[in-house]
């Protein structure tokens, strides 16, 4: 049997909260915009790259999500030692490359349980707690909250044309 991205409801945004909740949830609506472009689609569907030689696709930019959240949230805010997902010092892109249909539902999965963690993580520090990058720059949970927000807006408009691209669906 072909495994098919499962369809997604969507949370709603909020319209009036506090600073807090509304970070929340415009992350939790864009995370789940990205999830909303890939349902219904096959595994198959879902490694269809945009146009050669890119190899942008639907699964890669779910994998490449799964290692942002860990990254900004877990591993660079709180400074947790866990590995990444996907990306290696020897394949940076591995998120996009070697994408395997097969493993598909795996890491839908894994893009869900990093969310929850790394909400889970941060739930009870303050938006303005701060960290050093390796790069000796100072910034703030908020900082975080406002650039994932940022990065999964640009990759959902890039999943608006691979959804597009692969069955003509628009919208969503």
């Amino acid at each position: 049997m072909t495994w098919i991205a499962p369809p997604i409801e969507r949370r709603e945004l909020p319209t009036v909260a506090g600073e807090r909740e509304m970070l929340q949830g415009w992350l939790d609506f864009h995370r789940d915009t990205l999830l909303a472009k890939c349902t219904g689609l096959t595994a198959d569907q879902l490694i269809q790259a945009s146009s050669a030689p890119s190899t942008l696709t639907l699964l890669g930019l779910v994998r490449h999500m799964t290692d942002v959240e860990r990254t900004w949230f877990r591993k660079r805010f709180l400074g947790e030692r866990v590995g990444d997902h996907y990306f290696t010092e020897a394949s940076p892109d591995a998120d996009f490359d070697d994408l395997d249909p097969a493993a598909a539902e795996e890491h839908f999965a894994a893009f869900r349980a990093e969310i929850d963690a790394c909400d889970k993580a941060v739930a009870d520090s303050d938006l303005d707690e701060t960290f050093r990058t390796s790069r000796g720059r100072t910034l703030s949970l908020r900082w975080i909250y406002v650039h994932m927000i940022e990065e999964y807006a640009r990759h959902n408009g890039h999943a608006d044309l691979l959804r597009e691209q692969i069955d003509g669906t628009t919208g969503a």
